[in-house]
């Protein structure tokens, strides 16, 4: 009888001790409606205001009632009863193709039921035109980040967007003293921005950027879940109210709902 008590303690305890650990183990996180993958586009940087991030401004995740901005989580949300699902927003500045598999991994943590991806700008966007991405090297991270959003993520919805023009800033500012030297000052982009680029440097860039969204649209093609914009990002001819004027390279907050409305067809087709 007292082997009995004592083997009787020994399971209560072991028990005590493992369902806590086993029941917190088994909750799930709050639930994600959409996320986004991304740089500083999608971190809403510089969109208004004052220097710095703005994530509440993204064209992507976005919430804010007041902005003005109808981002694509503020569209989803709408005639859903309380409680909404969350958004996540993994982007971050100056993240390259090569942040892509770690940012699906933490989008794939918390899950989701659609992911944004605009990704590739700072690949673009390098010194001189040796120092871009290589396309090989776009490829293949964009590949490995896909594949463990397809795996991870069977059943969510992944908008690819393409890259905006960067030829058209130049276009739009180059004879703009104030741009230019703030771009020549912040390093902004400058194989094809920088006052100095040559007519060849911005001709590499530019070519590299084709090159960049194919690969976008031809790994995007690849997943059955996956739909990309048919370029209508890079098509887009944006207006200075577009850019944001504090440092003439992001987008603005209207740039911000800009991209959200070229975008969401791309939703609606799915």
């Amino acid at each position: 009888m007292t082997r009995c008590r004592a083997a009787f303690a020994l399971f209560a305890a072991a028990a005590l001790v493992a369902v806590p650990a086993n029941t917190a183990a088994a909750e799930p996180e709050d639930p994600v409606m959409i996320a986004a993958i991304g740089d500083s586009i999608t971190r809403g940087t510089n969109a208004a205001w004052w220097f710095g991030d703005h994530p509440s401004l993204s064209w992507s995740t976005g919430f804010n009632p007041l902005d003005g901005l109808n981002s694509h989580y503020e569209r989803a949300i709408r005639g859903r009863p309380w409680p909404w699902p969350r958004e996540l927003n993994v982007s971050e500045a100056g993240a390259t193709m090569a942040d892509a598999p770690a940012q699906a991994r933490a989008v794939v943590a918390r899950g989701a039921e659609a992911v944004t991806f605009l990704l590739g700008a700072n690949d673009l966007c390098a010194p001189s035109p040796e120092e871009m991405t290589s396309l090989g090297a776009f490829r293949a991270d964009l590949e490995r980040a896909m594949d463990i959003l397809a795996d991870g993520l069977p059943e969510a919805r992944i908008l690819m967007a393409s890259l905006p023009n960067v030829h058209r800033l130049w276009l739009l500012y180059r004879h703009d003293p104030l741009a230019t030297s703030f771009w020549r000052l912040g390093r902004t982009c400058g194989a094809m921005l920088d006052p100095d680029a040559t007519a060849e440097d911005r001709f590499h860039v530019f070519v590299r950027q084709l090159a960049f969204n194919y690969v976008l649209a031809d790994v995007c093609a690849a997943h059955p879940q996956c739909v990309f914009d048919d370029y209508a990002v890079y098509r887009h001819e944006f207006t200075r109210d577009e850019v944001s004027g504090l440092d003439y390279f992001h987008p603005s907050l209207e740039g911000q709902n800009t991209l959200a409305e070229i975008t969401r067809s791309v939703w609606g087709e799915r």
